[in-house]
């Protein structure tokens, strides 16, 4: 067996001197907080869940407990119940940082940007220089839209200190890997797929990092910045960065600046077999000549307007008419919009589907089938919890995919798959009553996320999981 790391071994021993003193008493359950922190931090997640469950009864006010319970099940993808713990935590001190960030950061994540807000802003009254709480804000004023009272908040979180280190469990010397990240958000999702025992990693947020200064030591880079229409320029600091490096790069940088939606509309309007939207840039300047602007682009109405970076229908709209169009863009913040063609993915049924296909390393990973009355379908929003036959279209479409899509529909993913030339990417697409793949959304954004514990999801299961597992393995491949 080999020796434990240094600082491992220092866990280690701390933890059978914790546990010795237990044996002799702990009323106050101050020793075993302790250790399950050190169980935490040793990777061992089960033993450290429920070593803090059992402390729940005796310190159920307890701060850091609260906080390093949530901080615990947020890794481990339960959202919801950390989110529960963190309002505890602020419930009974209101006036710890801890609490307020990680209320604050959890809520900005599921973009109730108001309350993430408030969260920030007494957060940051206690304590103005914190690093975490002026990125979540900079981070929480930019999902509402407010990019200019962003900045500030940004530059104070970013400039002195533009990296972020995960721990790291493993018991063997890691595999050192570089996250390129970015401060205005665009992030793949991709922490929960990093095996810790595995890998070291270290986040370099592109934007703020030193052009002259050394890269941090690497011997894989993941690009996790996805988002071409909100990260541009990080993008193109994230390629130079890029070229100063010998490693192995997962979705480089200039592959991924090609997947904002405008451009990936017109680059894939070849691929036989699918139907990509007309769109166009409007200056806000230029709204009082939209209709006109429209027309000459081929965009009828109904049309959709979003505003560009903004991802899971946030400050998304369809316009029905051009006399709407004053109200729906009064609605949208930012300087320019991206006006898009409506493609009509209904079915015989009236029900609109929703399709999402991974893409990891060049292989084609069903993800789910979200079917809803609505034109904006969003797995999280659709009617899927219930109704059992919407449920099972899901299963079938991520069980046996092939069998639901036609040859010609596969062979048209997999030519989008060539042309995005991305290690991590995914698709968004539905199907018109012709058989036509209608291009919804193509890029490295789409998130996986665990499966819900709720019975009615089991069949799922399996199928993520597969998914889930061959990011970790394209992360291991490519570090080989």
């Amino acid at each position: 067996m080999a020796t434990p790391l240094p600082y491992r071994q220092q866990l280690l021993d701390d933890l059978d001197r914790l546990e010795r003193r237990i044996a002799e008493g702990d009323p106050s359950g101050e020793l075993r907080l302790g250790r399950a922190d050190l169980l935490a931090r040793l990777g061992r997640e089960a033993d450290a869940r429920e070593a803090y469950l059992a402390l729940l009864a005796v310190m159920p006010g307890h701060s850091g407990l609260l906080n390093n319970l949530g901080t615990l099940l947020d890794g481990l993808g339960y959202t919801s119940a950390a989110r529960t713990l963190y309002r505890e935590a602020v419930k009974h001190h209101p006036d710890h940082p801890t609490g307020l960030i990680n209320l604050g950061t959890s809520l900005q994540k599921a973009q109730a940007f108001e309350e993430a807000r408030v969260h920030f802003a007494a957060a940051l009254a206690l304590a103005p220089d914190s690093i975490e709480a002026n990125r979540g804000m900079a981070h929480t004023l930019a999902g509402l839209g407010d990019e200019a009272a962003a900045v500030p908040y940004r530059e104070k979180g970013f400039r002195q200190c533009p990296t972020l280190a995960y721990p790291y469990r493993g018991e063997a010397a890691p595999i050192e890997l570089l996250v390129l990240g970015s401060s205005v958000g665009g992030a793949v999702p991709i922490r929960q797929h990093i095996d810790d025992r595995l890998f070291a990693t270290t986040v370099l947020f592109a934007d703020f990092a030193d052009p002259t200064a050394p890269l941090p030591p690497h011997r894989l880079i993941f690009n996790a910045i996805g988002d071409a229409d909100l990260a541009a320029a990080a993008l193109r600091d994230a390629a130079a960065l890029v070229a100063r490096s010998t490693a192995p790069v997962i979705n480089r940088p200039e592959a991924v600046l090609a997947t904002g939606r405008a451009g990936n509309a017109g680059r894939l309007a070849t691929i036989p077999g699918l139907i990509t939207p007309n769109m166009a840039m409007l200056p806000r300047a230029s709204l009082p000549d939209a209709a006109a602007i429209l027309a000459d682009h081929g965009i009828a109405f109904p049309c959709l307007l979003r505003s560009p970076g903004f991802h899971t229908g946030h400050h998304f709209v369809r316009v029905e008419r051009p006399e709407d169009l004053a109200t729906a863009t009064a609605k949208l913040p930012g300087e320019m919009l991206i006006a898009i063609e409506y493609l009509d993915a209904s079915s015989t049924d009236g029900k609109i589907r929703k399709y999402r296909v991974m893409m990891i390393d060049h292989a084609l990973y069903p993800l789910h089938a979200a079917v809803s009355h609505d034109w904006k379908v969003h797995y999280f929003s659709a009617d899927m919890a219930g109704s059992a036959a919407h449920r099972s279209e899901d299963e079938r479409f991520i069980t046996a995919m092939e069998q639901v899509l036609t040859r010609d529909q596969l062979r048209t993913l997999a030519d989008i798959e060539q042309v995005l030339g991305l290690d991590y990417a995914g698709i968004d697409f539905g199907i018109d009553r012709a058989g036509h793949l209608l291009l919804f959304e193509a890029n490295a954004t789409m998130v996986v996320n665990p499966v819900d514990s709720d019975p009615r999801w089991d069949y799922r299961r399996a199928p993520v999981q597969r998914v889930m597992d061959a990011i970790r393995a394209l992360l291991r491949a490519r570090a080989a």
